[in-house]
């Protein structure tokens, strides 16, 4: 990020700004080079002179000193030593010591020279190989309060004996000093005197060119924006060229205001056609530029992909789409904008966040009038998810449908071609057997075939007719279709019907097949000795019910529903008896119950328990008749002509 900020902030500057930055900076770093190379040459050869000299004169002193020191002559010592440091300005003190290193002699100061009941024992911290090394003084330099000082340690040896150390301070040279001092304020004045050029150089340039250049990058980008009242002052002193380009740009401002006041209104009617256009489409649009930065979004893109509070426009649209839309249209998108890909491409995806959905999405190049470059990818979204939803559900109807027809039609072809192959050598109650069965799997694949049919003509637009039905009479001619089939399985079939019950809005056939299918469910499902019972009776208003009904409960004692499976039984091919036991079945009978219910504006419910028994119920809505002025007045749909003097009560 700092050296994106950096980028941006020198990108600003005018290429002249630019250069004159540059040749400021190459001329400080070589006039800064040349000065401190100096100031490091003329201080290294102070210190070496500083050195080599209290280096000599060390020596010199030790030479004239160590017979003094050897024959333990120390007023001789002292004598020599005052009138040497008298004598030389540039001592600064000397001291002597021991083999031990202990100080026992030293100008300005002594111990032979302060007498009192305190005594001040000092002694000098040498090398532990510093003995061995006795032809050869050790220097040092280090500053004190009162300027720099160069230390100079000489061995005392005397008849090759080790007798101490002579520690001499001198003082630097002042004419090297002076210069050394010189050069450095010399260094300092070239600095602030190069970058007061550079400060000075910025302002001048900021003044003169840079704010002018700014003045007009804001300018241009105002006009792009509409806005052709934008003019820029030219600045005092300003150049020939500036001041040309400056004209030329107030010029052109002139001229695109004066075009706007012509074509304003016609270009805004325009604009407002197209935004209306593409803000009402059922699909969803993006514009996006060459950089594939959001240019025209319309609300259905912004509510497919969850935009509708966001500021989108002028982003890039690969930051903004969702991961899995991202991954499809990273590559095409960047083909089409650089003009490798110019037909249409088409994408399916499917986004699981924050719903299940699947989109088409189309990519279109959009290029200029000749069709030479590219300006721009227009994508256009269409949410399908209820397209495939359905191609789902057809894929897996005729799936099923075809695996059920399957086995029936198997079973036939096999037993018939047994008899055809092996007739003579089969035996007639083998030959009545294989018939029979053959008979049965045609029997179960009409069955299939009617209750698919049936499945079909409900699920169409087909519109029936719905009358008073009276629902003792269906009631009582599906107990009859069944009684013989109960009786042969020792099932008990009863009906338990409120006596002078009133009719219901209906159909009578859809709702026959309502009651054979659920009452075929029951005896297949119960074991002998079981008990179905089909009821009907009025609900009670007390229960919540606004408007008057009368419910429909088919009970059986068989072998229950599952709680995990109750939820699946009305779904198509789905068969509980899958679970449990071998029975026969299309799987479609519930299906079908379902939707005539659905018919019916009313929902059939269930109440079941393993081992104990299912119960099924549904509502119907009491059929009332009404004078033809209430039904345009209070129906909220009517059936055909020769029903037209009633309507329903539809809860």
């Amino acid at each position: 990020m700092i050296r994106d900020i950096l980028t941006r902030w020198w990108a600003r500057f005018s290429l002249q700004t630019k250069l004159m930055a540059a040749a400021t900076l190459v001329v400080s770093i070589i006039m800064s080079g040349l000065t401190f190379w100096a100031v490091n040459t003329i201080q290294a050869d102070a210190r070496a002179n500083d050195t080599r000299f209290g280096s000599d004169l060390g020596l010199l002193l030790a030479a004239n000193v160590a017979p003094l020191v050897g024959e333990d002559n120390r007023t001789e010592l002292a004598r020599f030593s005052h009138r040497f440091y008298s004598s030389t300005s540039s001592v600064r003190y000397m001291l002597y010591a021991d083999a031990d290193g202990n100080i026992f002699f030293g100008i300005p100061f002594s111990d032979s020279e302060v007498q009192n009941s305190l005594t001040i024992r000092r002694r000098i911290q040498l090398p532990e190989n510093f003995a061995e090394h006795s032809d050869l003084p050790m220097v040092r330099q280090h500053l004190t309060p009162d300027g720099e000082v160069t230390d100079v340690f000489v061995p005392l040896v005397y008849e090759g004996n080790y007798l101490g150390v002579l520690a001499i301070g001198t003082n630097p040279n002042p004419t090297v000093a002076a210069s050394s001092h010189l050069t450095r304020d010399v260094t300092v004045a070239v600095f602030v005197s190069i970058w007061v050029m550079v400060i000075l150089g910025a302002v001048f340039n900021a003044l003169q060119i840079t704010k002018p250049i700014q003045e007009l990058v804001v300018g241009v980008r105002n006009i792009a924006k509409g806005n052709f009242k934008q003019r820029v002052d030219l600045p005092v002193g300003a150049g020939v060229e500036l001041s040309e380009l400056i004209a030329s740009f107030n010029d052109m401002a002139e001229r695109l205001e004066r075009y706007e006041e012509q074509n304003i209104e016609e270009l805004t009617a325009e604009k407002a056609k197209l935004e209306t256009l593409v803000s009402t489409i059922a699909d969803g649009a993006i514009l996006l530029d060459t950089n594939l930065q959001i240019v025209l979004v319309n609300p259905t893109a912004r509510h497919i992909f969850g935009w509708d509070n966001k500021a989108i426009e002028e982003e890039n649209a690969l930051y903004c789409l969702p991961v899995p839309v991202q991954i499809e249209l990273t590559r095409p998108l960047y083909q089409m904008a650089k003009g490798e890909l110019r037909e249409e491409a088409e994408f399916r995806i499917t986004l699981t966040e924050p719903s299940n959905r699947t989109l088409r999405i189309l990519l279109n190049a959009v290029a200029d009038p000749v069709r030479e470059n590219v300006k721009g990818v227009a994508v256009t979204i269409q949410d399908i998810t209820r397209e495939a939803e359905l191609n789902e559900a057809k894929s897996q109807f005729i799936s099923n449908v075809s695996h059920e027809l399957r086995t029936p039609l198997f079973n036939i072809k096999s037993f018939i071609e047994t008899l055809h192959e092996y007739g003579e050598e089969l035996s007639e109650s083998e030959k009545h057997e294989f018939l029979e069965t053959a008979n049965r799997e045609t029997d179960r694949l009409t069955r299939l075939v009617n209750d698919v049919l049936d499945l079909s003509r409900l699920e169409s637009c087909k519109i029936y007719t719905f009358e008073a039905v009276d629902l003792l009479q269906p009631i009582e001619q599906t107990l009859r279709t069944y009684q013989l089939n109960a009786k042969d399985k020792g099932i008990e079939l009863l009906q338990d019907v409120q006596p002078d019950l009133p009719a219901v809005y209906g159909h009578y056939d859809l709702l026959l097949q309502v009651f054979t299918n659920l009452v075929g469910n029951a005896l297949k499902f119960t074991e002998a000795g079981g008990k179905v019972v089909l009821r009907a009776y009025a609900v009670d208003q007390a229960e919540g019910n606004i408007n008057p009904q009368v419910r429909v409960e088919i009970s059986d004692t068989g072998i229950g529903i599952d709680a995990v499976d109750q939820e699946a039984i009305f779904d198509r091919f789905f068969r509980v008896e899958n679970r449990v036991h071998t029975l026969e079945g299309t799987g479609l009978g519930l299906s079908i119950v379902k939707n005539i219910i659905d018919r019916h504006r009313s929902q059939v419910r269930l109440t079941s328990e393993v081992g104990v028994g299912t119960t099924f119920w549904f509502d119907l809505a009491v059929f009332e008749e009404r004078p033809v002025d209430a039904i345009h007045a209070n129906s909220t749909h009517t059936v055909d002509v020769e029903a037209a003097t009633i309507s329903p009560v539809v809860s």
